[in-house]
């Protein structure tokens, strides 16, 4: 009886970290979607310049 008790737990202790490793994946592709310190407004590489405190890169 001991035994498949313990035998139970394990199986649901890997069950709960396989689930904890599949939600931090997807928080890291979360966090690694964000952009930080970027261009305000539309994405500027679509007209093919960055402008940042009125100076114009241009790439």
């Amino acid at each position: 009886m001991n035994k498949t008790l313990i035998e139970k737990n394990k199986e649901n202790a890997q069950k709960a970290l396989a689930e904890a490793k599949e939600r931090k994946k997807k928080e890291v592709a979360i966090l690694r979607a964000k952009e930080k310190n970027g261009p305000k407004g539309l994405e500027p590489t679509r007209y093919g310049d960055w402008e940042r405190k009125g100076i114009t890169y241009d790439f």
